[in-house]
């Protein structure tokens, strides 16, 4: 028990450590929370400090999503047999709500795509690769990384229903979609209105 506990508040700390904050405060950049579309996230950071900075931010946003849900799998393997599916899927929900809302950040934290991608990379490594291969498709059609996201989001549970069908990822799957359309609904305003930005645009 005192494992499970520790797994998925360690896995919500993780994901509160915001990626795009600390790499620009490192690199002495402007803070994404205060300029461009003021998200936490790569696509901000791409448009606010270019493609080095925006991989980096992806790459650590990612990796707190992927690293956490891989210990978990690791530990229950080697210290607990039992409801390991649950457990695995409740730490992956704890990182990536720790994104979404960080408790070092006064709850305003990202959008969750790249969180997304590694929580489901670490659960079942298909499911990862599917929500990417969506994701690409999309965006190259597109150009619009929110509907990108979106679409690979609203596939994921469906994903987890055919390739892993377990009980406890669907829900975790599904609840974190919910999660991440709730936080692009002013994506979605956008994207009726035909205001969403592109891409290949330059600025915010």
């Amino acid at each position: 028990m005192l494992l499970n506990v520790a797994l998925v508040f360690l896995a919500y700390l993780a994901g509160s450590l915001s990626s795009a904050v600390i790499i620009c405060k490192l690199m002495q950049l402007d803070d994404p929370r205060k300029h461009g579309s003021k998200n936490p996230g790569a696509t901000n950071v791409l448009r606010l400090h270019g493609k080095k900075v925006a991989a980096l931010t992806l790459s650590g946003d990612v990796a707190k999503g992927l690293l956490p849900v891989l210990a978990a799998h690791f530990l229950l393997l080697h210290f607990s047999s039992n409801n390991h599916d649950l457990i695995v899927a409740l730490t992956a929900l704890a990182a990536f709500c720790g994104h979404v809302f960080p408790v070092f950040f006064g709850f305003q934290g990202g959008k969750g795509v790249a969180t997304f991608i590694g929580v489901l990379f670490g659960m079942y490594w298909p499911l990862g690769l599917t929500f990417v291969g969506v994701w690409l498709a999309m965006a190259y059609l597109f150009r619009y990384s929110s509907l990108a996201g979106l679409t690979a989001a609203a596939l994921a549970p469906v994903a987890s229903a055919l390739l892993y069908p377990s009980r406890a990822y669907i829900i975790a799957i599904t609840v974190m979609a919910v999660i991440l359309f709730w936080r692009h609904r002013s994506n979605i305003r956008n994207l009726l209105e035909g205001k969403e930005d592109r891409l290949d645009k330059n600025g915010d």
